[in-house]
């Protein structure tokens, strides 16, 4: 009997990937709850452990050794993932305000978006110096910091309670590293530092801090920030290259608008870690635990994460929650610069460099958690028929272009099709649109439709709807109106208008931009998302992929390697000393980049021009030379590529089409079996425009591009010859 997918009824969504959240993901996919969908909102594709962040300051991990790739993990947990950022909550109609997008529904919802340690308020803080947390734009700030650093930088910190201290004397143990002589200085508003930490800890830090050469001021504050100096409260001007507030647990502000019980800014939450509204559950740093108070730390949150867990499962299907009963008091191991440490727990106080292996295992054995995941299995009848598993092929079918058929079975059946024997058909298939006679212009009609390849309804709305105005654009025509098709998942009813409300406004939105409208269209439930449009565009003379020149400059708008990204997604692929979640979130910032503007740019000078979609660079630039009867030839190097698309592609990474491509142009290409080559077959969603333009024209073209912000490139020239592709 064939099972069909169960119907999604209940939104759950977690705003902000902090620790709690990350494990709650992470359970979730061992475990999910047919039925349930999980989101995820958080404005960064990777979040930071705050455990290993003073270690990363000091240079003893790399970036991506200290990030959750919320990318990968979101993927692995089957959640929607939405880049944006929280900005409030209405309880009475349960929507999720965002700062980039239309409000989101919400069922169940959790807040776990920790908390800042700046200082807007202090005069120049926002403009000259950083705050310790978030953690992420830190991080960023000190790396960029040390390409810059003169030979003896000042710093001030603000803050020396523990984290300051300790970043404080990982500061020093970096620049001292990278040869330069540091002048540090801590500030503390109170009487004396390092108020939460036993004594015999606390002497051993401030003798380390002392040691190291770093001074510290009590009973000082900051009254104003310059960009190489700090005002402080006894009119003290004190130098500073480098400004850090480590000061306090600043909640952010929006909390306080959202009717919910606070504490001091911070949401109020009881023993089961509900707050005042008991469908809104909140973890980590932003939470206060009204019956059992605890300091901001880190420890609390990820033991916090089985309970939030089980108490969100248990609301979503009427079963009891659990209350959440923290520790008194946890290990602190505060790291000394090096790679030494001092523990603290009850008052006790022990350190050295065991201290520091100890807590590199710790914190290392948390981040793992995070960085393979295992494999979930792919059910296959037990006989299998024979052929099955060669056509499953060994990784899931792809999203967007990469679910395409190929060029060469694509090729075959269009062969077999009469050709046009209306007058008012002046070309039918095999340019990127038809063209229809229409007055004295013409008429262009093209369609097109994609598997979703991400879960974001929205974002996929945008995708596809870019992508399909690829093919009027590349005509050198303006759309004029458009037909939805939507094959929906099955959903609940809430869930359905949701859903077709998101796809349907960001769409109207794109076209409207673009003088098109939306006149109908037709939609179905089905076994996941798909997302088509057909689409009209009027011209006075299309361009054609014919009639490119001898000498004619290769234009490209865009950079390639979206589908070896997708496809590295889909796999929670890794690469080797990097996070592949900013490089697909940049895939997708290309992808939802429309082409209009870059359009109308080149038409009026275009001998002629296509878009690059599923067929891969060298397939559609091989179609524009057959039709033009000429050759081409390609700078590999001059190539734009995506980040991460070659590394990607290096380690044999590929989209399911990929393959197809590569065979259907093999006997027109000469190139070097190089990672960049095999990204000329790479399928393109939403992918740049290629334009033939006289080389007279090439370079002022390229300069306007530029102006408007396009990212366009010359790749190569048309040469002389039979249809063949030569990348060097």
């Amino acid at each position: 009997m064939q099972t069909e997918p169960l119907p999604l009824v209940q939104d759950i969504v977690l705003i902000g990937g902090g620790h709690a959240h990350a494990l709650v993901l992470r359970m979730w996919a061992m475990d999910p709850i047919p039925g349930l969908r999980l989101t995820l909102i958080d404005p960064n594709p990777i979040a930071p452990y705050t455990g290993m962040l003073p270690g990363h300051i000091a240079g003893h991990y790399r970036r991506d050794e200290i990030m959750i790739d919320l990318v990968r993990l979101a993927r692995f947990a089957g959640a929607r993932l939405i880049l944006d950022r929280a900005t409030g909550i209405d309880t009475a109609t349960r929507r999720i305000h965002l700062a980039n997008r239309p409000p989101l529904r919400f069922d169940i919802a959790s807040v776990d978006i920790g908390i800042g340690s700046g200082l807007p308020g202090l005069p120049g803080f926002t403009d000259h110096a950083a705050a310790a947390k978030p953690l992420g734009d830190y991080a960023q700030r000190w790396e960029a910091f040390l390409t810059t650093a003169p030979s003896s930088p000042a710093l001030t910190l603000i803050g020396a309670g523990i984290g300051g201290v300790e970043l404080a004397l990982a500061s020093a143990h970096r620049l001292r590293m990278t040869g330069r002589t540091p002048r540090i200085t801590l500030l503390e508003r109170a009487d004396s530092a390092l108020p939460n930490i036993g004594p015999r800890a606390r002497a051993t830090l401030l003798n380390r801090l002392a040691a190291e050469g770093i001074a510290l001021r009590t009973a000082t504050t900051a009254t104003a920030i310059g960009p190489d100096h700090v005002i402080l409260s006894d009119g003290t001007r004190l130098a500073s290259d480098f400004t850090l507030s480590i000061a306090g647990t600043q909640p952010q502000g929006w909390l306080t608008e959202t009717g919910l019980s606070l504490h001091d800014g911070f949401l109020a939450v009881g023993p089961t870690l509900q707050t005042s509204d008991p469908a809104i559950f909140a973890a980590g740093d932003c939470a206060h635990l009204s019956h059992a108070p605890r300091p901001k730390a880190g420890v609390y949150a990820v033991r916090a994460a089985p309970i939030l867990l089980h108490n969100l499962r248990a609301l979503a299907t009427g079963q009891p929650l659990r209350p959440f009963h923290p520790q008194r008091d946890y290990l602190k191991l505060v790291s000394l610069g090096g790679k030494e440490a001092v523990a603290d727990k009850f008052g006790l106080r022990s350190g050295g460099r065991a201290l520091w292996w100890l807590k590199d295992r710790i914190d290392r054995a948390f981040m793992a958690k995070f960085d393979t995941y295992p494999q979930m299995p792919r059910p296959l009848p037990d006989p299998a028929p024979l052929g099955l598993i060669e056509a499953m092929g060994p990784k899931p079918l792809c999203g967007g272009c990469g679910a395409k058929v190929g060029p060469g079975a694509l090729a075959a059946t269009l062969a077999t099709l009469p050709k046009p024997s209306r007058s008012d058909v002046i070309a039918g298939a095999g340019d990127d649109a038809a063209i229809l006679r229409h007055g004295q212009g013409a008429q262009v009609i093209t369609t097109d439709h994609l598997r979703a390849s991400c879960a974001d309804a929205r974002l996929m709305a945008r995708i596809t709807a870019i992508h399909a105005m690829g093919d009027i654009w590349a005509m050198g025509a303006a759309p004029q109106a458009a037909l939805v098709q939507i094959t929906l998942p099955r959903l609940s009813p809430a869930l359905q208008s949701d859903m077709l409300a998101e796809i349907m406004e960001e769409a109207a939105s794109l076209f409207t931009a673009e003088g098109a409208a939306i006149i109908g269209g037709h939609s179905s439930i089905g076994a996941e998302l798909t997302i088509g449009f057909t689409l009209t565009g009027l011209t006075d003379q299309p361009i054609t992929k014919g009639g490119a020149r001898p000498g004619d400059a290769l234009l490209l708008t865009k950079p390639l390697g979206s589908g070896t990204l997708m496809a590295a997604d889909m796999a929670l692929a890794r690469l080797p000393k990097d996070l592949l979640g900013p490089h697909v979130a940049a895939a997708w910032a290309a992808m939802s980049r429309p082409q209009g503007k870059a359009a109308r740019l080149l038409a009026p000078h275009a001998h002629a021009m296509t878009d690059i979609t599923g067929f891969g660079l060298a397939g559609h630039l091989l179609e524009m030379m057959e039709a033009s009867a000429t050759a081409a030839t390609i700078d590999l190097a001059a190539l734009p590529l995506l980040p991460g698309a070659e590394a990607l592609a290096a380690q044999g990474i590929a989209s399911t089409i990929a393959p197809a491509n590569h065979a259907a142009t093999a006997a027109r290409l000469t190139a070097p079996d190089t990672a960049r080559t095999a990204l000329l077959f790479d399928p393109q969603t939403a992918g740049p425009l290629l334009a033939a333009l006289p080389p007279d024209q090439a370079k002022a073209t390229l300069a306007a591009l530029h102006a408007i912000g396009e990212p366009a490139t010359i790749i190569g020239h048309v040469t002389e010859g039979p249809p063949h592709l030569t990348a060097r």
